[in-house]
């Protein structure tokens, strides 16, 4: 049995192993695929503090993968089905895909949330065969081509911003007359001649033979319909938190897991930090202080109950 179990190896379990292996408690971290979460597919970070250039997702994540094995932390590679809390003894059961189950006095729920899927005629059709959900993943198999990027926030403009590193042209296509994310993306965006906004237009199908062609949008305003020559999409419209394995009483009416100041969820000694939890700014320096603020909260849990 361990004093503490982490769910994800993102930058929220990550941060979460560093602080638990460093209060001394017995943990270890379980990881559906390899540790980094969504960070790994980020081409530069620039606003994470301490670092005066911007670093490459992967070298970020990577340090504190290190950081945490060097103190003694475990990564197991597994994928958690479900968990169960006994009242009488107050431990957690958890229960992986391959059969396996383990105890814990402590749990933290840091599974991050995948990127939502636009639900459009094509797009599952086409997926790998000119649509994408990670620009620095395949970015370079566009070089001199035309790609669309569908969505408005920071992510979907700092993608579009690494396209025009291979792309001839970008078309960046959002629902709305203006783009969500932050200001020095979206003046960013405006300098560059590559990109062209397709505003107030969503997108209806994704269209082709063996390879994505063209995509198919209506404009929200005016109703009208037009195709766009495109030889790859880029889907950038959200996230939905890997959550299905908790329980139903713990999410509220989007999926995310309802926590305190202290990510204390209303199971005691159940916590949840990062991207899955409720009002999550999905921030990597975010996402590190939930982890760490869940290790201290999981410590204090272990002692006053030992």
């Amino acid at each position: 049995m361990k004093d503490l179990i982490i769910l994800g190896a993102g930058p929220a379990g990550l941060a979460a192993a560093i602080y638990g292996m460093r209060a001394g408690l017995n943990l270890f971290v379980i990881e559906k695929f390899s540790p980094g979460g969504q960070v790994m597919n980020t081409y530069e970070v620039e606003n994470y503090p301490g670092f005066v250039d911007p670093i490459p997702g992967w070298e970020l994540v990577s340090a504190m993968e290190n950081q945490a094995k060097r103190l003694g932390a475990e990564i197991i590679s597994a994928e958690i089905q479900s968990i169960a809390h006994d009242t009488h003894s107050k431990l957690f059961t958890l229960a992986l895909s391959d059969g396996k189950t383990f105890q814990a006095k402590a749990v933290i729920a840091a599974t991050g949330a995948s990127l939502k899927k636009l639900g459009i005629p094509g797009e599952d059709h086409f997926y790998g065969r000119g649509v994408s959900y990670c620009a620095t993943c395949d970015g370079a198999f566009y070089k001199e081509r035309v790609t669309a990027v569908i969505g408005g926030g920071d992510t979907a403009l700092e993608e579009a911003h690494f396209l025009t590193r291979f792309a001839s042209k970008v078309y960046l296509i959002h629902r709305r007359n203006e783009y969500r994310a932050a200001k020095i993306l979206q003046d960013r965006i405006a300098s560059m001649n590559k990109i062209t906004p397709v505003l107030e237009s969503i997108p209806l199908s994704i269209n082709g033979e063996a390879n994505v062609q063209s995509i198919t949008v209506k404009n929200v305003r005016t109703g009208e319909i037009s195709e766009l020559s495109v030889d790859g999409v880029f889907v950038f419209i959200g996230y939905t938190p890997n959550t299905s394995y908790l329980p139903n009483e713990l999410l509220n009416d989007k999926g995310e897991v309802i926590v305190d100041m202290q990510m204390r969820t209303k199971i005691p000694g159940l916590f949840a930090a990062g991207d899955l939890r409720c009002d999550s700014k999905r921030q990597i320096v975010m996402a590190c202080a939930d982890g760490a603020t869940a290790a201290l909260s999981a410590y204090d849990f272990i002692i006053e109950n030992s």
